[in-house]
């Protein structure tokens, strides 16, 4: 099997097909960053971008991202090591209290900005839905969200540009 993470190829054993994919990330390739609570896809701990999508990994199969393209939080850290802007935010709006949930909610978020660079506090709420978090009170997650917009929106301009 043959798929990307974090831009990097990977290639593993037809055996390992049905190991769990967050199993995968942590035990083999040392990407810890994911994490597993649930077991069942509800808490959004687990959640990585699977071709530009968030995807909650702890019921996937490593068979499932044959060809696929994985990003983790590992992966949103620039080249130089300096953190994605959106990881800043998170920090300087205390949005990262025990910080089990704060991968899956950075990465989710990041997707959703992606696509939506104008969002409103509502919607940001609505897309950040699926992922739990019992101790920052989503305020300052919102928050947090919220304090990069104008970054996505750069991004959004130039990559239109580069189409033009």
């Amino acid at each position: 099997m043959k798929f990307s993470v974090n831009g990097k190829t990977v290639f593993a054993d037809e055996t390992l097909a049905g190991k769990r994919l967050v199993d995968f990330l942590r035990e083999d390739l040392g990407l810890t960053g994911t994490k597993n609570a649930c077991d069942i896809g509800a808490c959004g701990a687990c959640t990585i971008l699977i071709n530009d999508e968030p995807m909650k990994i702890c019921t996937r199969r490593l068979a499932e991202v044959e060809g696929a393209e994985i990003l983790t939080i590992e992966g949103m850290a620039r080249t130089d090591g300096t953190l994605h802007p959106l990881q800043e935010a998170f920090i300087s709006a205390g949005a990262v209290q025990c910080g089990f949930c704060t991968p899956g909610m950075i990465l989710t978020a990041h997707a959703f900005l992606l696509r939506h660079p104008n969002p409103t506090r509502d919607q940001i709420r609505r897309a950040l839905y699926g992922n739990l978090c019992r101790c920052t009170g989503y305020q300052q997650i919102v928050d947090a969200v919220e304090s990069v917009i104008p970054y996505y929106q750069e991004h959004a301009l130039r990559s239109h540009s580069f189409n033009s």
